[in-house]
This record gives structure tokens, sequence and C-alpha cells, in this order.
């Protein structure tokens, strides 16, 4: 696992999250694959596909100096509300689960933080979903907040000091 030197750069994690088998919940991963095919990032901010990797998840998140997670985020707003969670708001409280074997995001942002390693940067950029149903597809709500979510993933890692350049289309690309 990587640890850093005090000579080594800054370091940001952008993990995308969900199921793109369930219809909106997949939308951290569509914006992470936007956000690596559309946008040229620095060497040291680092983008991860975390799926539905649960615990996995914990040592990645633990070396994070700073975190930055997408995903479908429920809040009770209208679908296709952009959301933005910083640590301090984000549920890391334990769920009841429908399976005594499932662990989701919830249970490892509640142990970073019991161990003391979450990320004192950390935040989750989503938007509401309209449906977390047996589907390939984003509902049409979130395929038009997409653009802002990532907009928003964006202006953030400029935020924290990491420079993004949109990518030039091409007529052959």
């Amino acid at each position: 696992m990587w640890t850093r030197t005090s000579s080594e750069p800054r370091r940001t994690v952008v993990i995308g999250l969900g199921n793109p088998l369930m219809a909106d919940d997949g939308l951290g991963l569509a914006a992470l694959e936007r956000l690596q095919a559309e946008w040229r990032v620095p060497p040291d901010v680092e983008l991860v596909d975390g799926g539905t990797w649960g615990m996995n998840l914990l040592p990645l998140i633990e070396d994070a100096p700073e975190l930055v997670l997408i995903d479908a985020i429920r809040t009770g707003a209208p679908a296709g509300t952009v959301v933005e969670l910083e640590r301090e708001r984000l549920p890391r409280y334990l769920a009841h689960k429908l399976s005594p074997h499932q662990v989701d995001l919830k249970e490892v942002l509640a142990l970073a933080e019991f161990r003391g390693t979450l990320p004192a940067r950390t935040v989750a950029i989503g938007a509401e979903p309209a449906a977390v149903e047996l589907s390939t597809e984003l509902t049409p709500v979130l395929q038009q907040a997409q653009e802002a979510v990532l907009l928003a993933v964006v202006a953030r890692l400029e935020r924290w000091g990491h420079g993004c350049r949109r990518r030039v289309a091409t007529a052959d690309a």
C-alpha cells in the first residue's frame, strides 16, 4: 500500500462508488469514467473504481491525505439534486443490513473514524438518485445531473490545489 514520504507531493484519492447494475446507484462509477475520459488530472490525483468493494476500501481510505467520494447520495432531496457532504456531515454510523455479510461505505468510514485515520479533508459528492433498481442505465434525471456532479468534483480538486483541464475533443475521437 502507498505511504507518503515528506519529499512526495500531497496525494488526493478520488473513489467512484456504486453498483452499475442498479440504475442510479452506478452514478459514482459513471462520473469517474467521464472524469478519466474528459479531464486531465495531475499525477498526484489517484482515480479509483471503488465499485462495491466495501471493507476492502479501508486501506486506501486510511492512506489518503485527501479523499473525494463520488456516489449516489440519498438525502431526501428531489431526484437529481447535486449533494456535497463534508467530512463532518458524512454518515459514519452502523446501519441495518439486508444480510449480515453486507458491508457498505458507512461501516468503512465509521471504522476509519474510530481508528483516527479518516482523512481530515474528506468530501462525498453526488446526486440524489431517482431509481435504484435492476438496470444498467442511469435514469434521465441522473444522466442530466452527472455533468454537474463531475464539475463539482473538478472544482473541489482545484480548490485543493490540483489543476484539472478538460481534454479537447478532436474530430478523430
